[in-house]
């Protein structure tokens, strides 16, 4: 075996180990990793960063000239693409797009959550962006329960392999 088929074999045994831990994980980690969660999680941040200076210039948000309700629109459309993303999965490309949008925006009408909303708006979106739904196979050793009933005294294992197969 030349040395690029052992990466390969060791990158893949690692791989495989990811997706096993996440196999056996709880319901939490198995939510988490069928969706853009540290995307989606990033851009309800951002949307609060956004909000929090509008939240701050209620008085003032509908007098004539003020960008203020910009920044409450912007920021409430924020948070509700980041509550979408977890929501609607499959949609994460265009709610990531729509945010990194409306984050550049809102530096107008809220200083973009003092330009910081704004950056991690747009590092949420690209994150949900570039999240992308793996179905992967794990392979794992069973009993082969026909060998145990006719012999009960020798343990034959690893004749079945069961194949599962977990969304990461």
């Amino acid at each position: 075996m030349n040395r690029n088929e052992a990466k390969a074999l060791k990158k893949e045994e690692k791989l495989q180990g990811k997706h096993r831990k996440v196999a056996n994980g709880g319901k939490f980690r198995k939510w988490r990793n069928k969706r853009p969660f540290w995307g989606a999680s990033l851009i309800l941040l951002a949307g609060l960063m956004i909000l929090y200076i509008p939240l701050h210039l209620y008085a003032i948000a509908f007098v004539p000239g003020s960008f203020v309700f910009v920044g409450f629109l912007f920021g409430g459309l924020i948070l509700i693409l980041g509550v979408l993303d977890y929501i609607y999965p499959q949609f994460s490309t265009v709610f990531g797009v729509v945010t990194i949008f409306l984050s550049i925006l809102s530096v107008m009408g809220a200083l973009g959550g003092f330009v910081i909303g704004t950056i991690i708006g747009i590092i949420g979106g690209a994150m949900s962006i570039a999240w992308e739904k793996q179905e992967v196979t794990i392979i794992e050793a069973v009993p082969n329960k026909k060998q145990q009933d006719q012999d009960d005294v020798t343990n034959e294992f690893m004749e079945e392999k069961e194949v599962k197969t977990v969304q990461a």
